[in-house]
């Protein structure tokens, strides 16, 4: 079925509601919209469904989210695991509420019990609940720091991380297997409830996802002790972080902290933010304006999902607020927790720091400090999920830490994908304990790059929407593969790896051996001085991102080293 003849099917077909109809119908003379919306499925990739909102077997809808829980349910069942039900949660999007619901219903059809949270929750509490209620999977509804337009589907495994593979390619073969609607089950929801088959789950889940984060805490005693001083200004982008996160801090005892009003509550529109991205520095207007006016020692905003952290510190020397990108909160995280444990004699047997491999190189030297093992994963949190799961099934490490360069860590293993709770929490015990110690977050940070080094890391991103564009990501990744670069600028490349066709070929005597890590799309150059650049297309939007690292004798040099290979990296392009 061409664009066109699936454009007609869903405008006539009885299966399609009216309101559905109607918005197609009004673009029956936009060739070129019908084709955007038809032209193919909305992908289920390895993470699950994202996309623009709308009608069309190309967006997100409750058809196409329906069509893909039943590829869900017909994989659980050839597992035999449908039994144990699968937990639910959504955040604050357009359609969120809904498409939990269209979720859960499918799975009802299919002889799935849900667990459906009553309102809108963090994704890591999603992971939280997985394991918390024995679920053999976890869905969540969100399209975290996307646009307004967009929202999407993850999928969760028992162990509460996201799928990885060879999972994540059965459950998508299983998706793309369902073809037709009339496939697709469904049920009434009061028969649904009256079957025992659609749970609410809620406050009890809360409670004791609450008293997990409280077991990372290291010093209660100067969080007390500095409580009634130390000032936060804290906004949720009108997600799902304002509850637990306000929770937390209220529990620990910090007295003084300050939510952005216009930014506090649900709102699908994002009124006062162009893109609610805790990496944009427009996001941070208001929490800025606010700090300002509250004289606030730490600025932190997480993005609609809760899984991410961003954060602004007070400068005393500038009178500013100085903005940290993921991996510099990730390393203030990441060091305090290694230095205090260390100190105390609370650190684990064969501890582990994960990180994913375009995540700062400054995590080596503070590991190797603190003896702690540092493993490499590929790009995306449920690679360091993955690896919790494996060090408790082959009793080889115990997990510490994980952090990955997009503003997501995660402390501790109750949840196993990154939690920007328990982000939030880390960071202002951290901030305690520089305030108790006369110092801010930013002097914290400027002694930790003196001890380690001045690494710096920047990302150039090509967005190429449509079509038209990912067939052009396509072919600039497949032109640096066929013909890698020998050098970014005066930088020479030392080892040239592709995980999709898992080799590293070290250039100066071209012996190739194995990356030793899962087949992927990402493209490595590791480079002169310390330097390196990764090219990896998006799994969740349309673009193509280059990441560069570099390490220099200052802040100031590093910036320079970071501005030049990102311009030699455009000369290679």
């Amino acid at each position: 079925m061409d664009y066109k003849e699936s454009y007609n099917y869903w405008v006539s077909d009885a299966y399609f509601d009216d309101d559905t109809k109607a918005e197609l119908k009004a673009i029956a003379n936009d060739e070129n919209e019908i084709k955007e919306r038809f032209y193919k499925n909305l992908a289920f990739g390895t993470g699950g469904l994202r996309g623009i909102l709308g009608a069309g077997t190309n967006r997100m809808n409750i058809y196409t989210v329906r069509k893909a829980t039943q590829g869900l349910a017909n994989y659980i069942i050839k597992q035999g695991t449908q039994d144990m039900g699968v937990a639910i949660a959504y955040d604050s999007r357009r359609m969120s509420p809904e498409f939990a619901d269209v979720a859960a219903l499918c799975l009802n059809a299919n002889g799935i019990k849900a667990y459906v949270f009553d309102a809108l929750r963090p994704t890591p509490e999603l992971s939280f609940a997985v394991r918390t209620k024995k679920c053999t999977a976890g869905i969540v509804v969100t399209a975290s720091h996307n646009p307004p337009e967009y929202n999407g589907y993850k999928v969760y495994w028992e162990d509460g991380a996201q799928v990885t593979s060879p999972r994540d390619i059965a459950i998508i073969d299983e998706v793309n297997n369902v073809t037709s609607f009339n496939d697709v089950k469904t049920m009434d929801k009061d028969e649904a409830i009256a079957k025992g088959l659609y749970n609410v789950i809620g406050k009890e889940i809360d409670d004791l996802y609450m008293v997990e984060l409280k077991k990372q805490i290291i010093h209660p005693e100067i969080i007390k002790a500095v409580a009634k001083d130390i000032k936060i200004v804290y906004t949720p982008f009108n997600g799902t972080g304002n509850v637990p996160v306000r929770r937390i801090l209220t529990e620990l005892g910090f007295e003084n902290v300050y939510v952005v009003p216009e930014q506090e509550m649900p709102d699908p529109n994002f009124t006062t933010l162009e893109y609610p991205n805790p990496e944009d520095p427009k996001a941070f207007t208001l929490a800025l304006k606010l700090a300002k006016e509250k004289k606030a020692d730490v600025v932190l905003a997480t993005d609609p999902d809760a899984d991410r952290l961003g954060i602004y510190a007070y400068d005393t020397a500038s009178g500013e607020y100085v903005p940290f990108t993921g991996n510099m909160s990730g390393m203030l995280i990441a060091e305090y927790i290694l230095r205090e444990r260390t100190l105390l004699g609370t650190m684990p047997k064969n501890p582990a720091l994960v990180k994913t491999i375009v995540t700062t190189n400054m995590a080596d030297p503070i590991a190797e400090k603190y003896n702690v093992k540092l493993i490499e994963v590929l790009t995306g949190f449920k690679y360091i999920g993955e690896q919790i799961k494996w060090f408790l099934e082959k009793g080889t490490y115990n997990y510490v830490f994980g952090l990955e360069e997009s503003y997501g860590c995660l402390a501790g293993t109750h949840a196993r994908d990154k939690d920007a709770v328990v982000a939030v929490m880390c960071l202002c015990e951290v901030a305690a304990w520089c305030k108790y110690n006369n110092i801010t977050l930013w002097d914290q940070m400027l002694n930790i790059y003196k001890e380690f080094g001045y690494f710096k890391e920047d990302l150039y991103t090509i967005t190429l929407k449509g079509m038209d564009g990912s067939e052009k990501i396509k072919a600039i990744m497949e032109g640096l593969r066929a013909n890698p670069p020998k050098k970014f600028g005066d930088l020479n490349v030392r080892y040239f790896r592709d995980y999709k066709n898992d080799t590293c070929t070290e250039i100066a005597t071209g012996k190739v051996t194995s990356t030793g890590l899962p087949t992927s799309d990402v493209l490595y150059f590791d480079l002169d001085n310390n330097s390196w650049c990764c090219a990896r297309p998006s799994g969740t939007e349309p673009k193509i991102k280059f990441y560069i690292g570099v390490k220099g004798d200052s802040l100031e040099d590093s910036a320079k080293k970071a501005e030049k290979l990102k311009e030699d990296l455009k000369a290679v392009l």
